[in-house]
């Protein structure tokens, strides 16, 4: 079965190649979804300079945290640029470093253009950074960008001229000299389930791009790394086994080869990842030990000897060593079992011992990635609410070529369209109570339920919006309700007002037909997870119909606007493995067919529609993942990505490029120009978990939940 899937996959991922997907009549309107905690993210690069009272003894006396990036989107994994690197980059932007002296440049991901890439701050200045001490309680920062008003923000795919394979994510930027490194997810994986990132190198002086990941032997390479000298990469790499489903330790291995060619490729340590070089001998990397704690390890490219460098009883990652010839300590993010944020921490490699560091700055904020340049140590972390707003929709550039599909992001999740695709119906992320509309331009936000509920969807004839009241993830006992609001669109002051259409047991995912009389929708009643239709007015009291049986879970299901058919996920090929494909099912019960199948392990959730019945939205984790999990925050299943594909499950197409988990899709039949977006939203909360099975040292696997 594997082996036909993968051949499916293969010839749809050809035939999108060769054949635009659909017409762009077909692919039209706008589709929504929702990311697990990335609207609250609004990361920032800091950092905080290296004090020494002796070679290796700190002072950290006045810390002086200084933010370099502006604010605009999220911006994460940071490098300053070394002197080799800025004299490449000033000789490509024709800069005369002379008259224009350049002070300092940095290279950061950002989404600011709604995708994740890469950009380049050069900053100007002929004075060194004036020093300005700070409290150590977090109340008081200086920003680089307040005292250097002169600097360029370049995007590094316009400096060097975008080229088709990297136009997709990038992530985890390293640059020596010429040589830029980085993660692209542009080119499809030809097998299901593995990840599609790989890592090119492009050299800045020629703009010249290469692929140095091999092609079609179902490697992925993350986290990327170059080598002092610049002439060698370390990668985290999955090998030719491919993601086997895993969402704490990839399990990934180290490989090295050439940065010109990707050529020599060798494997230096099993199980380990975020590799970083002390010099062009020695790595460090990360893993999750034996005893469950994740720690930091030493491995010598010349005697391969593999060393334990923390010790258990502190979670130690994403290493940074420093740059300094000799230098005996290293830069890690840390989760302390007494803590509940990930910190930025020393470790001296002589004494053994941690140093804390941004704790001094800030104690109540989660501090990511850390790297060292120079006389600095810097990481990402939320900027917080005094700046700016996350927006409750938010403009996601697919590079799937659909000029008359738009994509967006909301600040919620289980977003849903009404009928004529001027309002939208959405769960927010505020403590996941209620259920709010807003206009499709993402202006007048309100809310028309109270209490915990998720799932949304428009009746088709009434201002009606179905949704499930009660607790997500629960048995099938558990009390869930499907209930319907009532003048749901309506502004002219009349009564919203809600009915209860279920009786027993945990009812959810509702979606009526397109005639307005009925609603499909999950039920546990029969003590497993199948469909049922009831009467839309009156509920089950006005008759109830049963459409699949079985002991398994049918779930998620979507009622196509032409009546012909209903799609849902089910688990039925392995019940309760957690592995869902993708079923139509006829209204009265005939017709069961699989539409789509990730693999035997795999999952395709949340389908819905398109306003014309010919097309499909849904999550899936057919791209696995693309980026060490344990470098976000908590993602529940990092592998979620949005995909499309027509009914027949051909033309398969990816819509969402990054590490987070993108899932709830649902499909308006109106265009919404993204300069139309009104810009409302919240201010940032930084309301978001670190990775939750750090607070544990255990190894244990995530077990599989039903929905």
């Amino acid at each position: 079965m594997d082996l036909l899937v993968t051949l499916f996959l293969f010839l749809n991922t050809l035939f999108a190649f060769l054949l635009p997907f659909c017409s762009s009549a077909d692919l039209s309107g706008t589709v929504a979804f929702a990311s697990v905690g990335r609207a609250h993210y609004a990361f920032d690069i800091y950092s905080l300079p290296i004090k020494y009272k002796s070679p290796n003894t700190f002072e950290f006396s006045g810390l002086e945290e200084v933010r370099s990036t502006d604010g605009v989107s999220v911006n994460f994994n940071g490098q300053f640029l070394d002197v080799p690197a800025i004299d490449a980059l000033a000789a490509k932007l024709n800069i005369n470093t002379t008259t224009q002296p350049v002070l300092n440049a940095l290279a950061y991901v950002s989404e600011r253009d709604g995708l994740a890439d890469i950009y380049l701050d050069i900053y100007f200045s002929a004075a060194p950074i004036l020093s300005q001490k700070i409290s150590g309680d977090g109340n008081g920062r200086r920003e680089i960008l307040e005292s250097h008003k002169d600097y360029l923000t370049v995007k590094f795919g316009d400096l060097v001229g975008s080229k088709e394979e990297v136009l997709s994510m990038k992530d985890r930027p390293s640059m020596k000299g010429d040589r830029m490194v980085f993660v692209s997810t542009a080119i499809p994986a030809q097998k299901s389930r593995n990840s599609w990132a790989a890592v090119y190198c492009t050299n800045l002086r020629t703009g010249r791009t290469k692929r140095l990941t091999p092609r079609g032997r179902g490697i992925a390479d993350l986290s990327p790394a170059l080598s002092p000298s610049g002439e060698l990469v370390a990668v985290a790499s999955t090998g030719e086994g491919g993601w086997e489903g895993q969402i704490r330790d990839l399990e990934t291995d180290l490989y090295v080869f050439r940065a010109s060619d990707g050529f020599e490729r060798r494997l230096v340590a099993k199980h380990g990842g975020w590799p970083c070089w002390a010099d062009d001998d020695t790595l460090f990397f990360h893993r999750q030990a034996e005893d469950g704690w994740w720690s930091v390890y030493r491995v010598s490219l010349s005697f391969a000897e593999i060393e334990r460098i923390t010790p258990p009883g502190i979670h130690a990652f994403t290493p940074a060593a420093a740059p300094l010839g000799g230098a005996s300590w290293i830069v890690v993010a840390t989760r302390r079992p007494d803590s509940e944020y990930r910190h930025i921490e020393i470790f001296d490699l002589v004494k053994k011992e941690f140093v804390e560091l941004s704790k001094l700055v800030d104690a109540n904020s989660h501090h990511y990635n850390p790297f060292v340049s120079g006389d600095r140590i810097g990481y990402h972390r939320c900027r917080g609410g005094e700046r700016g707003l996350i927006p409750v929709l938010e403009h996601i550039r697919s590079p799937a070529a659909l000029p008359n599909l738009s994509v967006f992001r909301v600040d919620g999740t289980f977003p849903s369209f009404s009928p004529d695709g001027s309002m939208i119906a959405y769960i927010p992320n505020i403590e996941y109570s209620g259920v709010y509309v807003m206009n499709l331009d993402g202006s007048g936000s309100r809310k028309i339920f109270s209490g915990s509920a998720f799932g949304t969807a428009w009746d088709w004839k009434r201002a009606v919006i179905y949704t499930s009241y009660g607790p997500g993830f629960s048995s099938e006992k558990t009390t869930v309700d499907i209930v319907a609001i009532y003048n749901a669109d309506k502004e002219d002051g009349s009564e919203v007002f809600h009915k209860t259409l279920t009786k027993i047991d945990n009812n959810a995912f509702p979606s009526p037909s397109p005639d307005g009389r009925f609603v499909v929708f999950r039920s546990g009643r029969s003590r497993h997870k199948n469909l049922y239709i009831m009467d839309a007015a009156q509920g089950e009291e006005g008759g109830l119909w049963r459409l699949t049986e079985g002991p398994w879970t049918d779930t998620m299901c979507n009622w196509s606007p032409d009546g012909d058919w209903i799609a849902f996920a089910s688990d039925r090929q392995h019940p309760g493995s957690g592995s869902f494909a993708m079923y139509f099912v006829h209204p009265n019960g005939t017709g069961l067919h699989m539409v789509l199948n990730s693999s035997t392990a795999g999952r395709v959730n949340h389908p819905w529609f398109s306003p014309d019945s010919k097309s499909l939205v849904f999550t899936s984790d057919y791209a696995g993942v693309s980026a060490e999990p344990i470098s976000v925050p908590h993602q529940f299943q990092p592998y979620g990505e949005i995909f499309m594909a027509r009914v027949d499950g051909s033309g398969l197409q990816r819509l969402t490029h990054n590490s987070y988990e993108d899932g709830t899709p649902s499909w308006g039949r109106v265009f919404l120009d993204p300069n139309h977006l009104a810009g409302e939203g919240n201010k940032v909360k930084c309301d978001f978990d670190d990775d939750t099975w750090l607070q544990m040292n255990s190894g244990l696997p995530i077990g599989s939940v039903k929905c």
